[in-house]
């Protein structure tokens, strides 16, 4: 049976690398993963970052413009570094402008996030959880009146509304066993970091279903992820150098290319990705890692698509 037809398989758009990133292969990778049937084009957020790497929403945005079916996602924004409203507006008006096709991933980030920003880690849990609170009522109620221990609203209005009802899609990430049970009661779906092992994964999937099921939600009906850094290459060494070199000078981790990694042929890639399906992921993120546009086509091929 063909990948495609057991879960659903999004892509990365090209947007963090240690080289600049041409915007023609912005484009034509958009365009070409929306015609070939992928589920969803993804970013991150790295704002403050050692290597190149687009503002999230505002390569959405580009992508929405040139591409007409495929949903448009970031994972992750570290929330508690912005101020909820913005993240709303932004979000909803990308929903808004792609007509219905925005997705919101979210994290607490990590400790250098609040130290770069001058945000107080203390209460970054709750400064998240409020966050995520008024971002939803902010969707969707004609006005708001919040009133939290860290946030407060009175009598705010926002347009436009998003497209998506009752609002886009909200996935969290984050690994911790608290992460785990936040997502299963406040979010939309759950995605893996890139960063994170695949034994990682493993763990953390059956945490995630036992999560839902305590908390009265399908497991079936909430999606789980993982985001698949990535090379695929006729030549096995080719693949496994190139996805070395992204995770030492991205990462500063060239153990990761093996850990939390996929490289190698088609074949190969084939059978690590029905290993990541047996663990339970029902939506995979496909980060290719260099040569976007070459290596859309052929895990395009892996998959199925083609």
């Amino acid at each position: 049976m063909p990948l495609k037809d057991q879960i659903p398989f999004g892509i990365s758009l090209p947007h963090r690398s240690p080289e600049p990133i041409d915007m023609s292969v912005v484009r034509r990778v958009a365009q070409r993963a929306d015609a070939l049937g992928f589920r969803d084009l993804w970013v991150t957020e790295n704002t403050l970052d050692h290597v190149f790497c687009f503002d999230p929403i505002v390569v959405l945005t580009y992508a929405a413009a040139v591409t007409t079916s495929i949903r448009l996602g970031v994972a992750v924004i570290v929330l508690p570094v912005h101020h909820p409203a913005h993240i709303a507006h932004k979000i909803a008006t990308l929903d808004y402008a792609s007509n219905g096709r925005a997705l919101l991933g979210m994290g607490l980030g990590r400790d250098h996030h609040y130290a770069q920003f001058q945000i107080p880690r203390e209460r970054r849990v709750r400064r998240f959880l409020e966050g995520v609170e008024l971002i939803k009522a902010l969707w969707t109620q004609p006005q708001v009146n919040y009133r939290g221990s860290i946030f407060q609203l009175e009598g705010g209005t926002m347009a436009p509304k998003p497209v998506q009802k009752p609002h886009p899609p909200i996935w969290l990430g984050g690994g911790h066993p608290n992460a785990l049970r936040r997502a299963a009661t406040i979010a939309d779906g759950w995605i893996g970091s890139g960063g994170s092992s695949n034994a990682e994964f493993a763990r953390c999937v059956p945490i995630m279903r036992q999560n839902l099921e305590q908390a009265g939600r399908d497991p079936k009906a909430f999606p789980i992820s993982k985001r698949v850094f990535l090379s695929v290459h006729e030549r096995a060494d080719v693949a496994r150098a190139e996805l070395q070199h992204w995770f030492t000078t991205v990462y500063q981790n060239p153990n990761g290319a093996d850990a939390s990694g996929v490289h190698g042929t088609p074949e190969q890639l084939r059978e690590r990705l029905e290993e990541l399906i047996a663990l339970g992921a029902d939506h995979l993120l496909l980060n290719p890692v260099c040569r976007h546009a070459e290596q859309l086509e052929a895990l395009a091929a892996v998959v199925g698509l083609k």
